[in-house]
This record gives structure tokens, sequence and C-alpha cells, in this order.
């Protein structure tokens, strides 16, 4: 399989945010603002490059009756390591995301990568689909972030383009949430057809 169209898959063809609708409890939790959305999905790319590689290196080595089990033990080991770094080198960060760090263990975007592509393809293509996948959603996080923090404060990435006292506050809380969403799965599919 190319490695290109592989990391192209994850990044518009299956989008994990966009088009697979997967990871939606931090898509919805952590995208107040861009820098929380993106931060998440460099975080879950991490952990998808690497739980992707070692699984594709181990395969062989699991038996079926525990292979699960041992995906969940690589992903975690690696989810461990990231909330370490993260607690030691950007703590503000790592406070703001907070629960949604230790829940990627359970994301079903590195699950399903490593149950669907990791334990049936070679490391490296295991890893242009970590690379591809992770910036799909981290893309995904990112745009939405965007989104809700201009729409509610009036900023992009902390930097202000219209007074805060004509944002929509809505967009910054739960519910704009699941309407931004909407609105960028609609266009999404707009596009795909067009």
């Amino acid at each position: 399989m190319n490695n290109l169209k592989v990391l192209m898959n994850g990044i518009i063809k299956e989008n994990p945010t966009f088009v697979l609708l997967l990871g939606m409890c931090p898509t919805l939790g952590t995208t107040s603002s861009a820098i929380n959305g993106m931060s998440m999905g460099l975080a879950t790319m991490f952990v998808l490059i690497c739980s992707n590689i070692v699984i594709s290196a181990i395969k062989n080595l699991i038996p079926d009756m525990v292979r699960i089990p041992s995906y969940i033990v690589v992903i975690a080991s690696f989810v461990t390591l990231l909330q370490m770094v993260m607690q030691a080198f950007v703590p503000d960060l790592y406070a703001t995301l907070g629960l949604f760090i230790p829940l990627i263990v359970v994301n079903c975007i590195v699950l399903g990568r490593a149950e669907a592509f990791a334990a049936k393809n070679n490391p490296i293509a295991s890893m242009f689909d970590g690379i591809g996948m992770g910036l799909g959603f981290t893309l995904g996080l990112t745009l939405l972030g965007a989104m809700r923090e201009l729409l509610g404060t009036g900023k992009i990435f902390g930097l202000t383009l219209f007074g805060e006292e004509y944002g929509m506050l809505l967009f910054v809380l739960a519910p704009g949430a699941f309407i931004a969403l909407g609105y960028l799965i609609a266009l999404v599919n707009k596009l795909k057809k067009a």
C-alpha cells in the first residue's frame, strides 16, 4: 500500500472527526479554544503513531486470546509517558486538558487503528497511518476549537479579532460544541459532493 495514500486517507477520506465521527468525547470536551483542540489532537497523534508502530512490530508475538488487552497495555504505556511529560513541562496545558489525557487510552481512534491497521500492516505503513489519522484528528479539533473560540470570544489562538462583547457565549459552552461540529460536518459533506 502506498504510504502517501495511507497518510492522506486519515486527513481527508477517513477523517476521524468529520467523516468517521470517532473520538467525540475529546472533540466536544476540549475544543473550547483552538490551542486546546490542537494540543489534544497532537497528544492523541503522538500516542497513535507510537502505539501503531509498536503494535505492528509485535503483532505476531501476541496470541489472539489477549490481543485487545495487549493493545490497551501498549497504548496505556504511551499515554502514561505523555501524561508525565505534559505534567512536567506544560503543567497549565495539562491542567486544562485534565481528564481527557488519560482517556486517550480508550479513545476509539487509537484502539480502532491498532486493530484495523497496525495489526495487519508493517511498522512503516502503520506509522504513516498514525500520522495521517493523527493529523486529521488534530486538524478537526483545531478547526472546531478555532470556530468556537472566534464565535464565542472574538479571538483565535488568543489573538483578538473583534471585541468579546460581540461574541456569543453559547459557542464557548457545551451546546456550542454540538452546533459548531454539526455545521463543520455539513460543510465537509458539501465539499465532498462538490
